[in-house]
């Protein structure tokens, strides 16, 4: 095996993945870069990812956090109860009698307001699943690659090892060959 780095990527492309290294993705020659190198690919997207936000993009995380959180519904529920229940008690004094149009107006304005910032935080989401799948796709592929690159090690031990047993053998079979020789010749004299 050569010590050209191209040489032994090539010769890796060629045995861990069965393709030439010109028809290698971006990722796979990436991981095999790595592999070769004897480094880590390990790395933490959550921060990668995070470090990437503006503010907007936090304050929208947020929102949609808390928008689709139990203490946002326990409190939006009881918000509209005392709204209703305020304007039916008041009655003809009510900011917003019955039908409650201004309660419908705010309610349609939330809406409005709080879909697109929960579409935003789901696509930032989607993106960031994206870049953990292929982390994980990547990880996963260099651990394959060295999985067969250490059965490849222990597969060589292994021939090696018995490659000497039954050199071994083969001396301690000509070794009693000779003894039983030579006693067989006392014997006939």
């Amino acid at each position: 095996m050569s010590f050209d780095p191209a040489a032994k990527l090539a010769h890796a492309a060629d045995r861990f993945l069965g393709k030439d290294l010109g028809k290698l993705t971006e990722q796979e020659l990436k991981i095999l870069e790595q592999t070769v190198k004897r480094r880590t690919l390990s790395r933490n997207p959550d921060l990668q990812f995070a470090d990437s936000l503006t503010f907007g993009q936090r304050l929208a995380d947020n929102v949609a956090a808390f928008g689709g959180s139990w203490v946002f519904i326990a409190g939006f529920g009881l918000v509209l109860v005392l709204w209703v229940a305020t304007n039916l008690l008041l009655a003809g004094r009510a900011f917003d009698p019955y039908p409650f149009i201004f309660l419908n107006l705010m309610l349609s304005m939330l809406a409005a307001v709080q879909a697109p910032v929960i579409m935003m935080s789901q696509n930032r989401q989607a993106a960031k699943d994206r870049e953990v799948s292929s982390h994980d796709y990547e990880v996963n592929l260099k651990a394959e690659i060295e999985i067969m690159a250490l059965h490849e090690k222990l597969d060589r031990l292994r021939e090696d090892e018995i490659r000497g047993i039954v050199l071994r053998q083969q001396e301690q079979i000509a070794t009693l060959t000779r003894i039983v020789e030579k006693h067989l010749d006392s014997e006939s004299r």
